[in-house]
C-alpha cells in the first residue's frame, strides 16, 4: 500500500465555502476508484479554534492498495482538474507499514496528521513494529476510525495519520496538523 498527500495553501481571505462546494460536488467521483482504499477530502480554516490552523488548506490524503491506482489517478482527468484549478502540487508519498480501518470509517469528521524525521541509525524494525501496533491498537480500542503508519526512505520521514469522529482534548500541539473531513471516498471491496 501507498499513502499519498498533497496540499494547497489558499489565500487568507479565500472563501472556503467554494472549497466546501467543490468537495461536496466532486468528492463522490472517486468513490470506488480502482485501487483506492480511501481518500479523505481534508481542509483546514485559518483561525479555526478546533483545528488551530494558521492557514487555509486543502490537503486530501489517500491510501492506495496498489501503485497502479495511484498512477492511474495522477495521470487521469480527476487530478488534471485539480491542477487546472490550484496548480501542480508536490505530492508526498509514503510506503504503508500498517493501515487499519474501522467499519465505521464513514463517521470520520476530523483527521490528524503528524510527520516525523527518522534519525540516522534509528532501529527501523522496532519503529515499524511500534508504529504498526499503535495503528492497530487505536482502531481496535475505538480511538480512531482509521489509522495509518507509513514511511518514506528518501527523506527518512514517517507519517501518522488518523481519522476521528471527535477530536481529543489534548490534540493541539506543535507538529500536529488537524483537518476537517469534507468527504470520504471508499472502496466497496474490503
Amino acid at each position: 500500500m501507498i499513502a499519498m498527500q498533497y496540499s494547497f495553501t489558499l489565500p487568507a481571505d479565500y472563501d472556503m465555502a467554494i472549497l466546501d462546494r467543490r468537495i461536496r460536488d466532486k468528492g463522490p467521483m472517486l468513490d470506488n476508484f480502482p485501487g483506492l482504499k480511501f481518500k479523505a477530502y481534508l481542509s483546514a480554516r485559518k483561525g479555526d479554534a478546533r483545528t488551530g490552523s494558521r492557514e487555509n488548506l486543502y490537503s486530501p490524503f489517500y491510501v492506495w492498495d496498489k501503485d497502479e491506482g495511484l498512477s492511474n489517478f495522477i495521470c487521469g482527468p480527476g487530478f488534471a482538474g485539480v491542477t487546472e484549478s490550484f496548480g501542480r502540487p508536490q505530492v508526498k508519498t509514503w510506503i504503508v507499514w500498517r493501515a487499519d480501518i474501522s467499519p465505521d470509517i464513514q463517521n470520520a469528521r476530523f483527521a490528524i496528521r503528524e510527520i516525523f524525521q527518522t534519525g540516522p541509525y534509528a532501529p527501523l524494525a522496532e519503529i515499524r513494529q511500534r508504529e504498526s501496533d499503535d495503528a492497530t491498537g487505536e482502531v481496535a480500542r475505538g480511538e480512531a476510525l482509521a489509522s495509518v503508519a507509513a514511511f518514506e526512505p528518501t527523506s527518512w520521514t514517517r507519517v501518522r495519520f488518523r481519522l476521528l469522529a471527535d477530536l481529543p482534548k489534548d490534540v493541539l500541539r506543535p507538529g500536529v496538523q488537524i483537518y476537517d473531513v469534507g468527504h470520504l471516498s471508499l472502496s466497496d471491496v474490503g
